[in-house]
């Protein structure tokens, strides 16, 4: 994971350095966390180092997932720094081996 100072969460607080996984707790009709990591907005401005995309798939279901901004951005900084994402037709979290980028077959998180 990323370092603590580089990480904030989706809804604006900062990490508090002890939570894994995601800060808040999931819920329980969409499967999703209330809020996740993310890198800093001043770590994300520093620039790329893969393609800004919004969506991926999950091989098992073949359903595409869109995210949001922050999330986005934080991949394309730091490729590595989620170990599992969500999927909205499975509604739960996988590893991300388990997701290429929508258009290619570029496996997330490479």
């Amino acid at each position: 994971m990323a370092d603590e100072k580089k990480r904030v969460t989706t809804d604006g607080q900062p990490a508090d350095g002890v939570t894994p996984g995601a800060p808040k707790p999931l819920d329980p009709e969409t499967g999703q966390h209330g809020a996740y990591y993310v890198l800093s907005e001043e770590e994300r401005g520093k620039g790329f180092v893969r393609p800004l995309r919004s969506s991926y798939v999950h091989s098992r279901c073949a359903t595409v997932t869109k995210m949001g901004t922050a999330i986005a951005e934080t991949y394309a900084r730091e490729p590595s720094f989620y170990a599992s994402t969500f999927c909205v037709s499975c509604k739960d979290h996988f590893d991300v081996a388990e997701f290429v980028w929508d258009g290619t077959d570029e496996v997330l998180g490479s």
